[in-house]
């Protein structure tokens, strides 16, 4: 089993990453491979808000799953830009919804790459 980690930037960072595990959560497949992640906090900090999730993917169907569900996530009509990082072991791809035709097809292969 393998781990990539998703980050999101844009406007409302911290509601679409909530929106985004939520999204992931409810595919079938996906349910118990997500998880929130965050920083270690600082001394004299309570603690530190999430800054990614954490997708545990394996040589099995979940890297479709989740190709498939980001690209319907990313579809999704929003008020503001959104741009997801996707990190391997090794390597990461930034996709940004705004300006990518076909988002299923470059995150099938990115997920290929970093799975």
């Amino acid at each position: 089993m393998s781990g990539l980690l998703l980050s999101v930037t844009g406007e409302d960072a911290v509601d679409e990453l909530a929106d985004l595990a939520d999204w992931l959560r409810h595919e079938p497949e996906l349910r118990g491979l997500v998880a929130f992640v965050g920083a270690e906090p600082g001394p004299g900090e309570l603690g530190a808000l999430a800054d990614a999730l954490a997708v545990a993917v394996g040589s099995g169907g979940a890297l479709t799953v989740l190709a498939a569900s980001l690209r319907a996530y990313l579809s999704q009509p929003r008020k503001s830009d959104v741009r997801i990082e996707v990190r391997g072991p090794e390597h990461s791809v930034t996709v940004d919804a705004t300006r990518v035709k076909d988002v299923e097809a470059l995150l099938r292969e990115t997920l290929r790459h970093l799975g």
